[in-house]
């Protein structure tokens, strides 16, 4: 579970659903407890499965599926037009991310390619032709999630090949 939520931080429910299991199960040790503590390990068990398949299901890499669900955060009623445009920008926004990160070393050291990351992102979420859709996503919408997805970066990508979606 650690690190399915190292990889994409919106998955941090699952985490605290854990942690409410495992509280419920250390205030009392009677057989029913036991059993509803178990049912429960079952159910988060199943629900984990369930979202380890869901990259499959959108079509997506865990690299991709964590921007994805960044941009989606807050728009759950995307039709399915939308959705996949979406999805494409994450895909392709990642990639050159990454590819702008290769070519400096220890990018993060460096106020002037922490300013480059920054302004590509924003640049292709604004963009006409790259970016997110006009009619869905307000000027403030593409401003916030430019900053939260250079900080999700920021965390996940020290450099171009070594992060946590490569361990």
């Amino acid at each position: 579970m650690e690190i399915m939520l190292r990889r994409n931080p919106r998955r941090v429910d699952f985490s605290e659903r854990f942690q409410k299991i495992v509280d419920e199960y250390n205030q009392e040790t009677d057989r029913a407890t036991i059993e509803k503590t178990f049912e429960a390990l079952l159910n988060l068990v199943e629900a984990l499965s369930d979202e380890e398949q869901r990259s499959v299901r959108e079509g997506l890499d865990e690299e991709s599926l964590a921007i994805f669900d960044l941009l989606c955060e807050k728009k759950n009623e995307l039709n399915p037009r939308t959705r996949n445009r979406v999805k494409k920008i994450a895909q392709e926004l990642i990639e050159k991310i990454k590819a702008e990160i290769g070519k400096v070393d220890n990018w993060r050291a460096k106020d002037t390619t922490k300013a480059q990351i920054r302004s590509l992102i924003f640049n292709y979420l604004y963009d006409e032709q790259t970016g997110l859709p006009v009619d869905v996503y307000s000027p403030k919408d593409v401003n916030t999630l430019a900053e939260e997805l250079f900080k999700h970066v920021y965390v996940q990508y020290p450099d171009a090949v070594e992060n946590v979606y490569n361990q």
